[in-house]
C-alpha cells in the first residue's frame, strides 16, 4: 500500500498508510445512535405538515360547501385579498391553505321558499359573480370539470356555483334550467314537497333525471335515508353529499360508492382527530374514490381547535398522512374525486340530451 505524507502546505494527509493514519487519530467517540434508537437525530426527510402542503401544491383541496357569498352579504365593507378577521374565508388563508376550488353556496335558510327563496338566490349569485371579477388575479369562475382543472393550472381558485336549495327551485323544470344557465352546477333536493320521509314523488323522480340530462350535480344532504336510497336508484350520474347534518348512514355510504358518488366530510365542531375518524371510517365504507372535503366555513357552523378557518386544511391532511394514508388517497380526497364527479356528470349529460329533450312536466300534473 502506498505511504501518506501530510502535506506541510496545506496541512491535509496525502496518501499514505491507512492503518498509521487510524492509529494516529483522535479517539473516536461513541457510535452515532441508529435512526430510531434513543440519542439518534431527528429524520432529516419532511415531516407530515410539510408533505401534506406539497401534496396540497400539487392535488389542492375542492371545497364542498362554503358560506361566504352569505356572510358577505351582511358586510358593509371587506377587504378579501388582505385578509378579513371577521370572515373564515379569504384571499390569503385561500392560497396557505391549498384550497384550489369551492362550491359557492347558495342555500337559503329553512323556511324560506317560493319568490322569497328564488331572489334570495339571484341576490347571492349575482354578488358572487362580482366578487370573482373583482378579484382576477385569485379568482375565476368554473362551469366544469375542464375550467376547474385550468384554473388550478393558473394558479387561480376556481368557483362553483352550488348547491342551490330545493325550495329555491319552486317546484319548477324551467327554474332548474335557469339556474344551470346561471352556472350553477350542484343543486340539493332537501326540504321540498317532491322529497319526502319515505322516497321520492313521481315529480321528484322528474327532477333528477333532468339533473341528470343537465350535468347538475344532486345533492343528497339533508335527505331522509330513505330519499337518498330512492335518488341514487334513480339517478344517472355521481351524487353527491355536501354537508349533511348527521352521519350518514353506513347502508348509503355503500349504495354511494356504488353510484360512483362523493361523500364530502364536514370539518365542524368535532376535535381535528375525530374529523380523522370520520374520513376514515368513510373510506373504510365508501372507499377512497367516494369521499371529499367540506370545510363548512362562513355558514355558521362551529369548528374545532386547528379547523377554524380554510387556512387549516394542511393539518387535517397531515393527521392522514400520520395514521398511513398513502398519496394517492389524499389525492383522491382533496381533489380528483370531485373532478372526476363533474366530469362524469357532464358525460351522462351529453348521451341523455341525445335521446331526451328538456322535460315539460309539472308538479301539479305528476304528484296530483
Amino acid at each position: 500500500m502506498a505511504d501518506l505524507q501530510d502535506d506541510p502546505q496545506t496541512g491535509s494527509v496525502a496518501v499514505g498508510d491507512v492503518d498509521h493514519v487510524r492509529d494516529s487519530a483522535p479517539a473516536a467517540g461513541p457510535a452515532p445512535a441508529e435512526p430510531g434508537e434513543p440519542g439518534a437525530p431527528a429524520d432529516e426527510g419532511p415531516g407530515p405538515l410539510e408533505r401534506a402542503r406539497e401534496l396540497l401544491a400539487r392535488y389542492p383541496v375542492v371545497d364542498g360547501s362554503n358560506g361566504l357569498a352569505h356572510a358577505l352579504r351582511e358586510m358593509a365593507h371587506y377587504d378579501l385579498e388582505e385578509g378579513e378577521s371577521l370572515l373564515e374565508t379569504d384571499i390569503p388563508r385561500l392560497r396557505d391553505g391549498g384550497v384550489g376550488a369551492l362550491f359557492w353556496s347558495l342555500l337559503t335558510p329553512p323556511g324560506l321558499a317560493g319568490d322569497r327563496a328564488l331572489a334570495t338566490t339571484l341576490e347571492h349569485i349575482d354578488l358572487i359573480r362580482s366578487v370573482v371579477e373583482a378579484h382576477p388575479e385569485a379568482l375565476r369562475p368554473a362551469r366544469s370539470a375542464d375550467e376547474l382543472a385550468h384554473a388550478r393550472n393558473c394558479g387561480r381558485i376556481a368557483g362553483l356555483l352550488g348547491p342551490v336549495s330545493g325550495p329555491a327551485l319552486a317546484d319548477s323544470l324551467s327554474t332548474l334550467r335557469a339556474y344551470h344557465a346561471l352556472g350553477v352546477r350542484s343543486a340539493a333536493l332537501a326540504g321540498t314537497r317532491w322529497t319526502q320521509r319515505d322516497g321520492l314523488t313521481p315529480f321528484g323522480h322528474e327532477v333528477v333525471r333532468e339533473m341528470n340530462r343537465l350535468g347538475m350535480l344532486v345533492d343528497l344532504s339533508g335527505c331522509t335515508p330513505a330519499t337518498m336510497h330512492r335518488t341514487l336508484a334513480v339517478t344517472r350520474a355521481p351524487a353527491i353529499i355536501s354537508q349533511h347534518p348527521a352521519r350518514v348512514p353506513d347502508d348509503v355510504l355503500r349504495q354511494l360508492r356504488a353510484n360512483g358518488g362523493v361523500c364530502m366530510a364536514v370539518c365542524t365542531a368535532a376535535s381535528l382527530r375525530e374529523t380523522a375518524d370520520l374520513l376514515d371510517h368513510i373510506r373504510d365504507l365508501a372507499g377512497p374514490r367516494s369521499i371529499a372535503l367540506t370545510g363548512a366555513y362562513d355558514t355558521g357552523a362551529a369548528h374545532a381547535p386547528g379547523l377554524g378557518d380554510v387556512s387549516c386544511y394542511p393539518r387535517l391532511i397531515a393527521e392522514l398522512l400520520e395514521r398511513g394514508w398513502p398519496e394517492a388517497d389524499i389525492e383522491l380526497l382533496t381533489w380528483s374525486n370531485v373532478h372526476r364527479v363533474l366530469r362524469d356528470a357532464e358525460f351522462v349529460a351529453r348521451a341523455t340530451q341525445a335521446r331526451r329533450p328538456a322535460s315539460t312536466a309539472r308538479l301539479t300534473t305528476l304528484d296530483a
